[in-house]
């Protein structure tokens, strides 16, 4: 009891990925890019290391019932087959692709919890194909917090509750370290693959001044998720103003009961309840869940960062131009 609890207290403070694991992920989802994909990482948990050794891609297939079934069997003969070839199996999470960082779902939170049923610690390795067209290696890998996943346990994600937990929406998400690892024969073998040119053509891709594509799909999926933001909040002020509505309707009823009991009183009768649980004004109205609302706020802050960062580098492309040119 002692070891699990001991096991429970360390927290994972590093994603150690083998190289041939990100390449795989890597062409997985470019090969299908613009579509999503998903697949299965492999690995060990030791320690506050959790470590990705291998993993699979999951074919593309139809949503019904027949297609889950076919997908789980296809999971387990995998595991079985590298099992069999002497391969980690054991299941440490699972990655996905996704297009302009828009990864942060509802479906994504479910996957976690699904998840979190047999594997103590898992992770999520989220691949964006687009961004990394721009010269950055957009790679992270995500856990929920576990404060979040007590309140959704519990269906606590209220306003009430959330005040009480002081849990905002930057506390849905944690992002862990990804270290990269290869084996010194690896190491070795890829120095002698080197080019000897000391100029590639990815650096001459770097100094592209054109990034109004990139920037423009950015402010699309932003304008979207402006409009969905503005959609909870008029949730919202619907359903204050139907509290606010059933307050009044029941602070007239009551006042109409004591009016009432009062007059009973005087005639010697015995006074009525002042609460009445068959009056449906009483019945208590169910407040909107607050993730959607959290979870279009986490996005919009994801887009606004990248277009920081794309603007930014553009600015210093744009004065080394200037600069050149002057010269």
């Amino acid at each position: 009891m002692s070891t699990v609890t001991e096991e429970a207290a360390v927290q994972l403070r590093v994603v150690q990925m083998e190289g041939l694991a990100v390449l795989k992920i890597i062409k997985h989802c470019e090969e299908f890019a613009p579509a999503l994909v998903t697949g299965q990482l492999l690995g060990l948990d030791v320690g506050s290391v959790l470590e990705v050794t291998n993993c699979f891609p999951f074919p593309i297939r139809e949503d019904d019932e027949e297609a889950d079934a076919d997908g789980a069997n296809y999971q387990l003969e995998m595991m079985r087959c590298l099992r069999e070839v002497n391969v980690d199996n054991n299941t440490v999470g699972w990655y996905q692709s996704c297009l302009l960082g828009s990864f942060q779902t509802v479906e994504l939170i479910e996957t976690f919890m699904n998840y979190q049923e047999n594997i103590r610690r898992c992770v999520c390795i989220v691949y964006d194909p687009s961004r990394s067209s721009q010269g950055v290696l957009a790679l992270k890998a995500l856990k929920l917090t576990d404060s979040f996943m007590d309140l959704y346990r519990n269906n606590g994600l209220t306003g009430e509750k959330l005040r009480e937990k002081k849990l905002s929406w930057v506390d849905i998400f944690e992002e862990i370290p990804i270290k990269v690892s290869n084996s010194a024969l690896v190491s070795a073998f890829m120095k002698e693959l080197e080019a000897e040119s000391p100029v590639s053509q990815c650096d001459f891709d770097r100094l592209k001044l054109s990034t109004a594509p990139f920037m423009e799909r950015n402010l699309e999926f932003m304008i979207g998720c402006m409009d969905g933001l503005s959609s909870e909040q008029n949730k919202f002020q619907y359903y204050y103003r139907n509290l606010g509505r059933q307050q009044s309707q029941q602070q007239a009823w009551l006042q109409k009961r004591r009016q009432e009991n009062m007059s009973r009183k005087a005639a010697g009768e015995e006074p009525l309840p002042e609460e009445d649980p068959s009056n449906p004004i009483f019945k208590p109205l169910p407040e909107p869940s607050r993730l959607e609302g959290y979870l279009v706020t986490n996005q919009i802050s994801s887009y606004c960062n990248h277009i920081n960062g794309v603007a930014g580098q553009s600015f210093n492309r744009l004065y080394l131009m200037k600069a050149l040119q002057e010269d």
